[in-house]
């Protein structure tokens, strides 16, 4: 039962910040669409209004999430890690495929993306074993232990194929570790060995042809301007034009014109920067650095090892599609299929992120023991 005691630790600059990037999402999402007829069949509030329905389902389950003591995850995990993949394998059985890559579950209009949903659970399950190794996470085997906990889950994501995703996993597997104290040269030591592995499948084609022009398309987008380069010059172009102020909502030209691809996905960030200018890109900036803050701040308030690890994992997914979502906007990263969180449009992104505020709320309302 839930104690009301706990809602004086309820972190509400926490919430405010989630409901403001999402609000900001939803303007944008409705700009980059609204024009688009063929893309909404003639509603221009299409986008919106199913964004809308999933961030109904999303609170609840962020409210959900909040009210249950995190805690009692610790006794479902093996059922969340064997349920995780038995989805995943069941994607690349009877997935839906789109844009070339099986990434769906779908029931009609109705789909789930499970590859996202699997971030959450491997972050929970991965969290008690560090949080049971406890002084053992010193040894080079518990490490490997760590790694092989994910790997499974990143190889299923890796087959549909879904790289970015993949790596996303990497990149909160290393925080979870340095925050649970492993050496640093064993960390340096996987470091490298992820390198090698890469330089392997690169040079033995276990990476998709497409998945390599888009890294050596990072250096020279000009080299195939109206194929794999498109996207970036394109995008690139929004933003540059955008200045300090920007063009205005929905005045965009590259945006509402059609220019940028995944406009109200992927490329969202574009169409602030060229709407909006520098001044809604750095606003937008601003609100993801406040929301990464309140995070880390729950990270080091967290009453157990347990809830450090999961608050760990969950601001470092979420910073790692900030960073990397931007970042291929404006060049610095090579384009994946990495959504903003709470901005883009798609149900299961957005569902998967208000769970992991749902999650930090439960962390942070339980940060101390309640006093009678």
């Amino acid at each position: 039962m839930f104690n009301h005691r706990l809602l004086r630790y309820l972190d509400w600059p926490l919430i405010v910040l989630t409901l403001g990037l999402v609000v900001y999402g939803l303007v944008f999402i409705y700009s980059a669409t609204c024009n688009d007829g063929k893309l909404t069949g003639g509603d221009p509030y299409h986008f919106v209004k199913r964004q809308v329905l999933w961030l109904g389902v999303g609170l609840l389950v962020l409210f959900f999430f909040s009210w249950v003591d995190y805690h009692q995850l610790a006794h479902y995990t093996r059922l969340i890690y064997w349920g995780n993949l038995l989805l995943l394998m069941l994607v690349l059985v009877v997935g839906k495929v789109s844009g070339g890559s099986q990434r769906w579950l779908g029931w009609g209009p109705f789909r789930l993306q499970p590859s996202e949903f699997a971030k959450i659970a491997v972050i929970v399950t991965l969290a008690l074993f560090l949080a049971q190794e406890g002084e053992r996470i010193g040894s080079l085997r518990t490490v490997l232990k760590a790694f092989l906990h994910l790997l499974v889950p990143m190889a299923l994501i890796v087959k549909q194929p879904d790289l970015g995703t993949a790596l996303t996993f990497l990149f909160f597997w290393f925080g979870m570790l340095w925050v649970a104290e492993a050496r640093g040269v064993h960390l340096l030591l996987m470091f490298l060995g992820g390198l090698a592995s890469f330089a392997l499948m690169w040079h033995f084609d276990v990476l998709k042809d497409y998945q390599k022009e888009r890294l050596l398309m990072l250096y020279n987008p000009e080299a195939d301007p109206r194929g794999r380069g498109y996207q970036l010059i394109q995008s690139k172009v929004a933003i540059g034009s955008g200045q300090v102020w920007g063009k205005g909502l929905t005045q965009g030209t590259q945006s509402q014109l059609h220019f940028i691809p995944a406009r109200h996905t992927d490329f969202i960030f574009s169409v602030v920067g060229e709407e909006w200018g520098l001044a809604g890109g750095a606003a937008l900036l601003f609100l993801y650095a406040l929301l990464l803050w309140r995070g880390l701040s729950i990270v080091l308030l967290a009453q157990d090892d347990f809830g450090r690890f999961i608050a760990t994992g969950l601001v470092c997914m979420m910073a790692f599609h900030v960073f990397v979502n931007i970042g291929m906007t404006v060049g610095l990263m090579p384009v994946t299929g990495l959504p903003l969180p709470f901005f883009s449009y798609g149900g299961s992104n957005l569902l998967t992120n208000l769970t992991a505020v749902g999650l930090l709320l439960s962390i942070a309302m339980r940060r101390q023991k309640i006093k009678f």
